[in-house]
């Protein structure tokens, strides 16, 4: 198999992957001598229980499709309806915090939490050493990059504190679908369709940029939707985390 770093223009020879845990090396021919190269690997903590593997791993799979970054997906028992309050919040706290230290443990150079809530990012970043990047802040700087006018497609009645806290007064319009309530009730036609009525509103109220502040979007493909329908930027959280992951990996 033959790979072109395009940065080079130079040939890479796959000759042999290793994998041991979460060390993920191959090596390539470079002038005739060949290099190991490793690879940094990114843990994504997803905040509900899921059982479905392909589901699982969507978030993952996403991160490394744009930016080449290996992911290791873990998430949290016990709350399929993953997190809608606070009190939902409250509870997965510990457990992110768990997966986090079991994560690092296992190799992971850098964790990203892929809820728009920032769920334990200080505590996480308070039990690790690694980069631990929340997909609520991640957003909220993308799409200040982006725009002036922001707008924010919720899933709660209110925009999480990771967003409002960085958009400050950019922040024009707020919105979420109506009749849903928690991320599952997102994977169906119905639950598509009832986020981009409320990604118009959006754009009605003056947003030049919509964030989505729920990364179950993410899992339904919703920001490739709203870019195809409606004359408006959109910030995906988990690109968003995966671009800052990115930048953190980098040496």
């Amino acid at each position: 198999m033959i790979l072109y770093r395009l940065y080079k223009l130079q040939p890479v020879f796959l000759c042999r992957l290793a994998v041991e845990g979460w060390r993920f090396s191959f090596y390539y021919l470079d002038q005739g001598v060949f290099v190991r190269e490793a690879l940094s690997v990114l843990a994504v903590i997803r905040v509900l229980t899921i059982n479905d593997e392909n589901i699982l791993h969507a978030h993952g799979r996403i991160i490394t499709e744009k930016f080449g970054l290996p992911t290791r997906s873990y998430c949290i028992p016990d709350q399929p309806k993953g997190i809608y309050n606070e009190e939902t919040e409250k509870i997965a706290v510990p457990k992110i915090v768990r997966l986090a230290r079991q994560a690092e443990s296992e190799g992971a150079k850098a964790i990203f939490i892929s809820c728009a809530a920032d769920p334990a990012l200080k505590e996480v970043r308070a039990e690790c050493r690694v980069p631990v990047i929340g997909a609520g802040s991640a957003a909220a700087a993308v799409a200040l990059a982006l725009g002036n006018n922001i707008g924010v497609l919720n899933l709660t009645e209110t925009t999480p504190l990771a967003l409002t806290s960085i958009l400050g007064q950019r922040l024009v319009a707020e919105a979420k679908p109506e009749g849903i309530e928690n991320t599952t009730d997102l994977m169906n036609p119905a639950g598509k369709e009832k986020a981009m009525k409320a990604a118009e509103r959006l754009v009605q109220g003056g947003a030049d940029v919509i964030v989505l502040a729920c990364t179950g979007y993410s899992t339904i493909g919703l920001a490739r939707e709203i870019r195809r329908h409606l004359a408006v930027k959109v910030v995906d959280a988990v690109e968003a985390g995966g671009l800052m992951a990115w930048y953190a990996l980098q040496k």
